[in-house]
């Protein structure tokens, strides 16, 4: 088996996903990457040597490198343009999510993957995440009978330094919070329910971050440049992003095409940082106390349970890692849908409903939470994706 040639398109803040594709005479290899900045193409040749090949631009590294695959780490609102060039040139592509920032450019991207009949992979890392792999086992056991509801709180306390200090603060570069952040939580909600949101209404503020008058234009840095974990309260943030006009906690519900009931909190002032799943079925309930590994997840299966009394406990599993073990894992897993296409955990038709959801979800925010209907995939699309995009040929074996 030859190395798959992988190039990687921006090197930012996920670049070390890359580090999982490159395991020269092991499988697969960063041969080429593009980013605009200097510092990006710096890093690259300091994280993988002076050989490896950059460029600026993803047509330069299209035009002037042979590669079996990419991978786009791209800020979010460049995800579907670059997409779209790597597909239409027949390149099995990695895209990590949010998809796209607009839905219209998921839709682009999935029907020009179909025509072409290009692979297309979305990092939805969280399917490979320990905690969500434990409790979509319990739940497809049928062991607390047929999902009815779920709910999600996510606590961001990296809110301000994350999102807050660049371009993740503008909604025409990020849409909204509920793509770079709630599409995971979005995801695992339909994963979780085996259904996929039709109606989202939502209520939504910047609650804080808003009122902080210190700003600075933070282009020349990266996250880790300005991170401080001893900052506090969130009022206390400095240097944030000259314009703010994302929410900083948002609430949504959502009917699910199967009749399950969902809602969504996302807040990034709060302390502490992790998300906690309730999943409610017909004959018991679920909830993680924790994401990480070693952390619970308690089961609710009789009235003779209660507050801190769970029936069970089952532990969440200890993995290495980025996210739980699940960076390397869900590589691991594009490198082999490269190779052999089939059927992923990771769904593209999956991560075009979580931008949906989150897209329409942040227009009934900003209209006064009215209704939206989240329109579906064509079935013909839906039933080429669920099918493993079948119709490409072996890459590289």
């Amino acid at each position: 088996m030859t190395d798959l040639r992988i190039g990687v398109i921006g090197f930012g803040a996920r670049s070390t996903l890359a580090s999982h594709a490159h395991h020269p005479g092991e499988g697969s290899r960063v041969t080429v990457v593009a980013d605009p900045s200097r510092r990006g193409r710096d890093l690259a040749r300091e994280r993988f040597g002076p050989e490896i090949a950059t460029v600026d631009s993803v047509e330069r590294l299209l035009a002037e490198h042979e590669v079996d695959a990419v991978m786009i780490l791209a800020p979010d609102f460049a995800h579907a343009e670059v997409a779209l060039q790597t597909l239409d040139a027949g390149i099995p592509t990695f895209c990590e999510k949010p998809m796209a920032i607009r839905v219209e450019d998921t839709d682009a991207m999935l029907a020009l993957a179909h025509e072409k009949r290009t692979r297309l992979y979305i990092g939805h890392n969280m399917r490979h995440m320990p905690v969500i792999r434990q409790m979509k086992e319990i739940v497809d056991s049928g062991r607390i009978g047929r999902v009815r509801a779920i709910w999600c709180r996510h606590f961001v306390g990296t809110g301000g330094d994350f999102y807050f200090k660049d371009w993740h603060a503008e909604r025409s570069k990020a849409t909204s919070l509920l793509l770079q952040k709630g599409a995971h939580d979005i995801d695992v909600i339909h994963w979780l329910a085996g259904g996929y949101t039709r109606r989202v209404s939502g209520i939504g503020d910047l609650a804080v971050y808003g009122d902080v008058t210190d700003r600075r234009d933070n282009s020349d840095r990266l996250m880790g440049d300005w991170y401080d974990e001893d900052t506090w309260p969130p009022t206390e943030q400095k240097e944030l992003n000259p314009v703010i006009d994302v929410e900083d906690i948002s609430m949504l519900t959502m009917t699910l095409d199967n009749g399950v009931l969902a809602s969504y909190q996302q807040c990034h002032f709060t302390p502490d940082y992790w998300r906690n799943y309730t999943v409610i079925g017909d004959a018991g309930r679920i909830e993680n106390m924790g994401d990480g590994s070693g952390d619970q997840i308690h089961i609710w299966e009789s009235r003779r349970s209660g507050p801190g009394r769970p029936d069970a406990v089952e532990v969440v599993a200890r993995a290495t890692g980025g996210h739980g073990g699940a960076d390397p894992n869900l590589v691991a897993e594009f490198l082999e849908f490269v190779r052999h296409g089939g059927v992923t955990d990771v769904s593209a038709v999956a991560a075009r409903e979580a931008v949906a959801t989150g897209v329409y979800g942040a227009e009934s925010i900003r209209h006064g939470g009215v209704p939206y209907d989240v329109p579906p995939v064509p079935d013909e699309i839906v039933r080429y994706f669920d099918g493993g995009q079948q119709a490409s040929q072996a890459v590289g074996a």
